[in-house]
């Protein structure tokens, strides 16, 4: 936890999901793109279909342009915003997989020097050479998906590697092979999404009403994948994380809510997908960029669903969103929260509020703001007394269940998106003082040091 903490108005994770969310909406096209040009290539040479090879040339521009500039940009953002805002669980991620990330980057090399190649050599080499670029992009595109998708699932349902701490035990994990599937499914739709706009620059009636028709297809396929993977990795999530946005008393009703919303969006665009189908010579492009913004809505959907089941934690039962060890409670119970943060504990001027401030910071900054997003002085001017009264409570209660490093249930919580606040006695004493500090006087009446 010894890191300085980068505090945003609107929010460090707010910032982590957008450039999150704006890379994977271009990498799984870099993806399923690849594939989808691979097979219209090839097509295109088996049957000598001259729009065929017009649509895998246009693409291939958008691959290039949308895909491996934006794409890389955007991974190189997604590094740098990590390491600023959660270096802990950066740092983790790093020991734990340091030779899936060196075999990933080695794909990645290999996707974007053949991407390069590929849109440079159009009638300037064989077209077998030419088809042979395009598949070893796709193999290589495909292979990057399928290491990151392990890391990725890990931090949510991490499984053996709890006790093992065993590479494969964290990357082969319960929801890896669903979410592979779900993934492949939206890799395979966003192609046909984004291709679906070169196929509509064909000028030939007859060629265009084809090729339209072929890219539904691709998408029909890949909605359909990607709503039997995610059925799946549903399934696959341990009780406690289902707990939390299913069922008929979900303990989180936003990610019900946001659940409920990624699986209309998906249902309305397999609807604007399949008059592509049926109709593909009436298909004009605002229907097709609506088609789009639904494939982007139930994917950014889902991330946010599968980001928002993590909470407590950043690393399900092993590191919560503050920083903290769940093996360490015990330890910061002892010896103290500050002590293992010592950045946060500048702000300790000596004084019992102070004290409270660089608990605030070490705790609890990950996610609240003072002014900005998730305010805490907003949520707290709510608050009358009893509210104020309950959260000095609940730090206590929270302490005290987490003590002996025993995993929590988050289920039983009232709060299951808040980690539990650790430190000796002190600490949350101060924390306890310096809260009730920022409520208006109307509940001042609440006494510190609980």
């Amino acid at each position: 936890m010894d890191y300085p903490i980068w505090h945003l108005a609107f929010g460090g994770g707010v910032l982590i999901g957008i450039v999150a969310i704006a890379h994977v909406l271009v990498s799984h096209f870099a993806v399923g793109g690849g594939i989808a040009m691979a097979l219209v290539e090839t097509l295109a040479v088996r049957r000598k279909d001259a729009a065929l090879r017009q649509l895998a040339y246009r693409s291939s521009w958008i691959l290039i342009l949308v895909s491996t500039v934006f794409g890389a940009i955007t991974g190189v953002g997604i590094w740098f915003t990590i390491g600023l805002i959660h270096p802990t669980a950066t740092s983790a991620l790093i020991r734990t997989f340091v030779w899936g990330w060196a075999i990933e980057w080695v794909f990645f090399i290999l996707e974007v020097a053949t991407a390069v190649a590929y849109v440079a050599t159009w009638n300037k080499v064989r077209p077998r050479t030419h088809l042979l670029l395009i598949w070893l992009y796709a193999f290589a595109a495909f292979m990057s998906l399928v290491v990151i998708q392990g890391i990725i699932s890990y931090m949510l349902t991490p499984g053996r590697w709890l006790e093992t701490k065993a590479f494969w035990d964290g990357f082969l994990n319960p929801t890896y092979v669903p979410g592979l599937v779900m993934r492949t499914g939206i890799c395979f739709f966003l192609a046909g999404a984004y291709m679906a706009f070169a196929a509509l620059r064909e000028q030939n009636g007859e060629a265009r009403g084809r090729l339209v028709r072929l890219m539904a297809i691709f998408q029909v396929v890949g909605i359909l994948v990607a709503y039997g993977g995610y059925r799946w990795w549903e399934v696959a999530l341990p009780d406690p994380i289902r707990a939390l946005f299913l069922g008929d008393a979900p303990k989180l009703a936003a990610l019900a809510a946001t659940r409920s919303f990624l699986l209309w969006a998906l249902a309305a665009y397999l609807v604007l997908v399949l008059f592509a189908l049926l109709a593909p010579r009436l298909q004009r492009w605002p229907v097709t960029a609506v088609a789009l913004i639904a494939a982007f809505a139930f994917f950014g959907g889902y991330e946010r669903l599968r980001e928002g089941a993590r909470k407590p934690y950043i690393i399900r039962d092993h590191m919560f969103s503050n920083g903290v060890l769940v093996s360490d409670i015990e330890r910061h119970n002892q010896e103290g929260i500050l002590t293992h943060a010592r950045w946060a504990a500048r702000e300790d001027d000596g004084s019992l509020e102070g004290k409270g401030r660089a608990v605030f910071r070490a705790q609890c900054a990950s996610c609240h703001t003072l002014d900005g997003y998730l305010s805490i002085r907003r949520l707290l001017a709510s608050a009358d007394a009893a509210m104020v009264d309950m959260i000095l409570e609940i730090m206590h209660e929270q302490g005290d269940a987490y003590a002996g490093g025993a995993l929590p249930d988050t289920t039983t919580l009232d709060y299951p998106t808040m980690p539990p606040f650790v430190g000796t006695e002190e600490e949350r004493r101060a924390l306890g003082v310096y809260l009730t500090t920022l409520v208006p006087a109307h509940v001042a009446e609440v006494r510190h040091g609980r």
